[in-house]
């Protein structure tokens, strides 16, 4: 097939992936106008939405110890059998523990988030440190000082700040989402008209 100078068959082939995107603006905007509203309710219902988070992490940590015991029993022979038995026991019995106590399942979580954040942040602001004679690497001095800061806030509230953290941070997240796919679905739709 012949093809016009100067467009390349990648080109081609970006713009044939945008013209079938742009024939689905409308699932952009639904979804997008589906994931604000559930983020709306969730920062209205925060201590739910802390809750049912728990209880889903809870859900999927039972269901992947049940799996990896499973896959333990069927291979028993091999030499990671035991690895393999404790680690399902300890996944499907952590899952069970925030099924059936999700408010400790959210004091336990939110610890490890407060620390997630605050080992990313020193970790960026210590990356930034050996590159800072780089250009625009304050960039990364600032989202380390951020992430730190975040979970330093999130460590010296806890365990008072477990039943809000977690449901907050799903109501940001649900909302940014469902934002971003609305720009993209409005911007799809520019691109087919």
């Amino acid at each position: 097939m012949n093809q016009p100078s100067g467009i390349s068959p990648r080109s081609e082939t970006l713009a044939t992936a945008l013209s079938r995107l742009g024939a689905q603006w409308g699932w952009f905007m639904g979804l997008g106008a589906v994931l604000v509203v559930l983020g709306l309710a969730a920062s209205v219902h925060v201590l739910t939405a802390t809750l049912i988070s728990v209880l889903f992490v809870g859900l999927l940590m039972l269901a992947g110890g049940i799996l990896e015991l499973v896959h333990a029993w069927r291979v028993q022979h091999w030499s990671g059998f035991l690895f393999w038995s404790i680690t399902g026991v300890l996944y499907a019995g952590a899952g069970a523990l925030a099924i059936i106590n999700p408010a400790f399942g959210a004091s336990i979580l939110t610890l490890m988030l407060g620390a997630v954040l605050i080992a990313t942040g020193a970790l960026r602001l210590w990356i930034w440190f050996n590159n800072r004679t780089q250009r625009h690497w304050q960039w990364l001095a600032l989202s380390g000082t951020v992430t730190l800061l975040a979970g330093l806030v999130i460590a010296v509230g806890w365990p008072g700040n477990s039943v809000w953290v977690l449901g907050l941070v799903l109501a940001i997240d649900l909302l940014f989402q469902g934002w971003t796919l609305l720009f993209v679905g409005l911007a799809l739709r520019r691109l087919r008209q």
